[in-house]
């Protein structure tokens, strides 16, 4: 093992230790492509406290560990032209200490990956979905060509990642000397010192409620994450976050965002600048745009009982579309499925499996232009 991956595993110890000294679950998950069980990632699965973890995320502060989400720096002169061809958003108008989200398409508009993307000084962070990175990585690797000046690094080992959500992040990081972040645009950030500990602070807690994103050494995790504790942010685990991500609609690699799904259907207008020049993609999303072409959306579905992603979902004696999650939260069994845009939307009697339901709207989707 190298001297890279043995401090790499050494902090990942570090800090399993200090959450499970808060009370945490740890279990081994699968994400990305992979089967190959040596890839399976330790996470703190629940602290005993979920209902109030997801209370705290929506009326607190809650404070997730999200270093499985992948982190790739982009670098070198071309990093802006590049990630403005690959990918939904408008980088070329991107100013370091600015953020914002983006979609990796196919050259058909197919899904890749939802990333937030980070620009400083002289590279962009891109924060990726859970076990996303290296895919990400090699499918932008295709795309650099013998005279681009663009260098892609994978972070994912090397740094840790956490996220504060809640209406009281803002008050907590002020309390633990990061001064005021009240008001500020989602997806700014900046750099600085916190107990001695570098940290990147990023605005936006990756769902549709205040939040914010921290990006620090791998090395110092276990420090960051107690100083966060300690100043009384609730530890939300694994399951408690996917409860919220449904609850808000989020999707997710290999459920709502395959080769079988692109942006708009998934409802990520807001990370589509239909502004902007070709892309891969481009025209497909151009097209679907100007002439009405969404034929299904992703909608939340509220259910009497669990039903199993992948089942279809009816209206009536119709086939209307299919589930791709579902979980039980405090306020009840919620699931995400694609609805044929004929069909109707929110408020929609439906039908998956043995269970009843009705479409619901999920804050974290849009399905429109942003004016």
């Amino acid at each position: 093992m190298s001297t890279s991956s043995t401090s790499s595993a050494t902090s990942r110890e570090a800090l399993r230790a200090a959450q499970s000294a808060l009370g945490a679950t740890l279990s081994q998950v699968m994400y990305g492509e992979s089967t190959d069980p040596s890839d399976a990632v330790t996470l703190p699965m629940s602290f005993g406290q979920d209902p109030e973890a997801i209370a705290a995320a929506n009326s607190g502060v809650a404070l997730y560990d999200c270093c499985h989400w992948g982190r790739v720096e982009v670098s070198d002169g071309d990093r802006l032209r590049f990630l403005h061809n690959q990918s939904t958003n408008d980088f070329l108008s991107l100013r370091p200490g600015q953020g914002r989200d983006t979609v990796f398409v196919t050259s058909t508009a197919r899904t890749i990956d939802l990333v937030s993307a980070f620009a400083t000084e002289d590279s962009v962070l891109l924060l990726t979905s859970p076990g996303s990175s290296s895919r990400l990585f090699k499918w932008m690797d295709r795309f650099i060509f013998f005279a681009d000046q663009v260098k892609l690094a994978d972070l994912t080992d090397s740094t840790a990642a956490f996220r504060l959500v809640g209406p009281d992040s803002a008050t907590l990081l002020s309390k633990i000397g990061a001064g005021d972040w009240a008001e500020q645009p989602l997806g700014s950030h900046k750099s600085l010192t916190i107990n001695g500990i570098s940290v990147r602070i990023a605005v936006g807690s990756g769902l549709a409620l205040s939040g914010y994103t921290l990006i620090t050494d791998a090395d110092r995790a276990a420090e960051l994450w107690v100083l966060l504790a300690d100043a009384k942010a609730v530890p939300l685990g694994e399951t408690a976050w996917e409860k919220l991500r449904i609850e808000q609609g989020r999707p997710y690699p290999g459920q709502e965002l395959t080769n079988d799904y692109n942006p708009l259907e998934a409802g990520l207008w807001g990370a589509v600048s239909f502004e902007k020049g070709c892309y891969i993609g481009q025209e497909t999303i151009a097209r679907l745009d100007t002439y009405n072409g969404v034929k299904q959306k992703l909608w939340g579905i509220r259910l009497n009982t669990v039903a199993e992603p992948g089942t279809v979902v009816m209206a009536g004696e119709e086939k209307i579309g299919r589930l791709t999650s579902v979980d039980t939260t405090p306020g009840g069994v919620i699931g995400l499925a694609y609805i044929r845009t004929k069909a109707g939307g929110a408020g929609l009697a439906v039908t998956v499996g043995e269970a009843e339901g009705e479409v619901v709207e999920v804050p974290f989707l849009t399905r429109s232009r942003l004016s």
